[in-house]
């Protein structure tokens, strides 16, 4: 019987602010992480990544390439984000050709939410479950499938 190619996960190339809190396990490589930043358990995240200080992602969380996170954040339980749209009706292999996310400073975003390639502005707050499918430039609550305003915040 053929023996599988085992890897391992775990923390590769990982530039670390101070105080950064994760919880294993996790497959956290190629990123940098902020001061203060705490990271749940089963979480991955990927090469070319910026997390900002003080930041929170929760358990079972994905951020592939070219994420970067402000400030301050909250990313709950089961977020997933995308980088690769499969224009072409299959995965494209260019990273040249994957979309790039951008989150503000001071944003949360709800348990099992789905971000495309989008930017946030700094003080929204996405419900949870809610598909972000275009940017969000007024900070405000927005929810569902796709993600709608549900009201401005102050």
């Amino acid at each position: 019987m053929p023996e599988p190619h085992l890897l391992t996960s775990g923390l590769v190339d990982v530039a670390l602010g101070e105080n950064v809190k994760i919880v294993e396990p996790c497959n956290i490589y190629g990123c940098r992480l902020g001061d203060d930043v705490f990271i749940g358990p089963f979480v991955e995240i990927q090469k070319n990544t910026v997390i900002g200080a003080r930041t929170k992602v929760q358990s079972h969380s994905f951020i592939c390439e070219y994420v970067t996170i402000g400030e301050d954040c909250f990313i709950g339980h089961g977020v997933m984000f995308t980088n690769d749209l499969f224009k072409n009706g299959h995965p494209d292999p260019n990273p040249d050709h994957w979309g790039r996310a951008q989150i503000g400073d001071h944003v949360a975003i709800g348990s099992n939410a789905t971000l495309l390639p989008v930017t946030i502005c700094s003080g929204a707050v996405i419900g949870a479950g809610s598909v972000v499918t275009q940017n969000i430039t007024e900070k405000a609550i927005y929810a569902g499938n796709p993600a709608r305003k549900i009201r401005v915040l102050d």
